[in-house]
């Protein structure tokens, strides 16, 4: 882990760092979508960068700063898919092996995606084996860089440069902003970009219902997880618990909003008839939220987080031809 802690300044030096290298994705609107709910949606369509999510921007953040002598140590990481698929990508373009620790469940899509960046995938049970037990012994073993999902203050950084970008793109302030959270990097890195820079917009965090540990932390105020149930659909966003890092910067979020998987499914659908877009489910959630009425945004401007499109492809056809409702 390193040792500052994340800023807003670290996330300028982060935006500086994956400069040319990470995609500008393009900030959307629809007037379909704006149609629907009464108000002006506009949509950061990660789900359109290298590796397909948002998880690029702190994987090559943090990589790209390795000295010559850790690169040739390697790096290793854990993850459901996104993150892995993003350091393995990182890795590969400064030259460095990367093993990736990941569910057995994980959509085989993300799987394959790791491997064809040339990365070595070791699979876990997320129920019974600890990922960053099993992340740490290879790590010792190898002497491997250890990169983390989010609690990393160059990984939070280098996601909140998302939000740099959305307000450079905006040809007008939002009111709100709704982006889903698992650990909560994305979304500490865009907090702490808009209370720099937009401290009246209101943030919500957005979580599937059986996972929403973000919500349960608010509700304490302090760090607790979720129980443990059947897997969601959102495979991106079952973290069991908000970030040692992430939930002091989260903790001033406007709130927290939960969707099912039958809401996220009708989004994912939405997405691909009236946007053309391929959403994941985790990259739908806040998308879910708008569409399921699940907070205000008559006469409003909601900005949204589109943060991946690394679907499974069964899953996927069974989600738009109307097989999984959730």
């Amino acid at each position: 882990m390193t040792t500052h802690l994340p800023s807003y300044e670290g996330v300028l030096d982060a935006a500086r760092q994956i400069d040319g290298v990470a995609v500008r994705t393009p900030l959307l609107e629809s007037p379909a979508l704006n149609a629907v709910v009464g108000g002006r949606v506009l949509m950061k369509a990660e789900n359109l960068q290298r590796a397909g999510a948002f998880k690029f921007r702190g994987a090559y953040n943090r990589i790209s700063r390795l000295t010559d002598e850790e690169k040739t140590r390697g790096v290793v990481a854990f993850s459901s898919g996104n993150h892995a698929q993003g350091v393995a990508a990182a890795a590969a373009m400064v030259g460095t092996p990367a093993i990736i620790v990941m569910p057995s469940d994980s959509p085989q899509v993300k799987v394959e995606g790791v491997i064809g960046f040339g990365g070595e995938v070791r699979l876990y049970d997320r129920w019974t084996e600890s990922r960053e037990e099993i992340g740490a012994a290879i790590a010792a073993e190898r002497g491997s860089i250890l990169v983390p999902p989010f609690d990393d203050a160059f990984i939070i950084e280098g996601q909140g440069t998302t939000g740099l970008e959305m307000l450079d793109q905006a040809d007008a302030p939002f009111d709100q902003l709704l982006c889903g959270a698992s650990g909560g990097g994305l979304m500490a890195g865009i907090n702490l970009v808009m209370a720099e820079r937009r401290p009246s917009t209101r943030v919500f965090v957005v979580e599937p219902e059986a996972f929403d540990d973000t919500a349960r932390s608010l509700a304490a105020g302090e760090r607790v997880g979720h129980p443990q149930g059947a897997p969601s659909i959102c495979d991106a966003l079952m973290s069991p618990m908000p970030g040692v890092l992430t939930w002091p910067i989260n903790r001033r979020l406007a709130g927290a909003i939960t969707v099912s998987d039958a809401e996220v499914a009708e989004a994912m659908r939405f997405a691909f008839r009236h946007l053309k877009l391929v959403i994941e489910p985790g990259g739908a959630v806040s998308l879910a939220a708008l569409l399921a009425g699940k907070i205000g945004t008559e006469g409003l401007t909601t900005a949204i987080i589109l943060s991946g499109g690394n679907v499974d492809p069964i899953l996927y056809a069974d989600i738009i031809e109307g097989r999984f409702g959730g």
